[in-house]
């Protein structure tokens, strides 16, 4: 087993995967959370990533730090930056590499395939503080990678657009929704991937903004209808109306923070990983392994309850 410690702060659907993969290899891992939920053989650290002190402490003789922290969007504006600050302080105190996860809100609406030299323009508050970190990040004083991905698509990701909400419907038998125009094409990347690219970035000493590998961009009714395909359900996929956002905002906050959003799916929304993939001679999962894995996840997460229901 290597010496080297791992630092992931986060435990959610990308920093429990990286764990995952680092104890695989044979790692030293600490996972740091407010409740962290550890994997076995991962050391734990519970507080406040807000709080530098604790997290210069919890980071004690890394080697790499990870950052998947990631807020509720309705807290975005109160929390995002000052949980970047915590792992980045994290990181520099301890003169360890820092790997952090990224979206690619900061790009805005975009009229081209984004790649890592498409400027920053942001056109929503949540890219305008997406922005804010990125700067902070890529100006401090130790090595920096950050990692951007499109929307997420694989197992256990309850608030993606291919989550809780989407299953529950599909096995009721219910269309499926897309927040714009379904039919435009669209860039989904396959969560493993990111975890397997941040855990990449941790391994070597390049530094800068990489983007995760992501499939060609088709469209979500696509998706949709494949993945209906290998669930054996025949799947339609809807437009999510703005007065139906609103509605479920009233019960759910998170719905409220949409509308924003929304010119992600109203063109193209293309993601260049050209750069990762020459550099590391990696490609993403195909996308038969992508659906064949969901597919059956799905089914024993979601079926069971769905024949309950009805």
């Amino acid at each position: 087993m290597t010496s080297e410690l791992h630092v992931i702060f986060g435990t959610g659907q990308i920093g429990s995967r990286i764990a995952q993969r680092l104890l695989e290899r044979g790692a030293r891992v600490r996972v740091v959370s407010r409740t962290p939920k550890a994997p076995a053989g991962a050391e734990v650290a519970a507080g406040d990533a807000r709080d530098l002190a604790f997290t210069a402490e919890a980071a004690k003789g890394a080697t790499v730090v990870y950052d998947t922290t990631n807020p509720l969007y309705q807290h975005w504006q109160r929390d995002l930056l000052a949980l970047g600050r915590g792992p980045l302080h994290a990181a520099v105190v301890n003169r360890a590499k820092l790997v952090a996860l990224d979206s690619l809100y900061m790009y805005g609406a975009p009229t081209a395939a984004m790649s890592e030299t498409t400027p920053v323009a942001p056109v929503a508050k949540k890219g305008v503080l997406r922005a804010q970190l990125a700067e902070l990040r890529l100006s401090a004083s130790t090595g920096v990678a950050i990692v951007r991905a499109s929307d997420f698509f694989g197992t256990a990701l309850p608030a993606s657009w291919f989550g809780d909400r989407f299953f529950q419907r599909a096995f009721a038998g219910k269309p499926v929704e897309c927040l714009g125009d379904p039919d435009q094409p669209h860039s989904y990347t396959y969560a493993d991937d990111v975890a397997a690219a941040l855990v990449q970035l941790g391994s070597v000493d390049d530094t800068g903004v990489w983007h995760a590998p992501t499939l060609p961009a088709i469209s979500s009714r696509a998706l949709a209808a494949q993945l209906g395909r290998a669930l054996d359900l025949d799947l339609s996929m809807k437009r999510m109306s703005r007065a139906l956002l609103r509605t479920l905002g009233v019960f759910m906050p998170f719905m409220r923070e949409l509308p924003e959003l929304a010119y992600q799916w109203e063109a193209p929304f293309v993601i260049d990983d050209a750069k990762y993939r020459a550099r590391f001679h990696a490609a993403p999962t195909p996308l038969a392994d992508q659906l064949a894995t969901v597919a059956a996840w799905a089914r024993r997460t979601y079926l069971a309850s769905a024949r309950k229901a009805a």
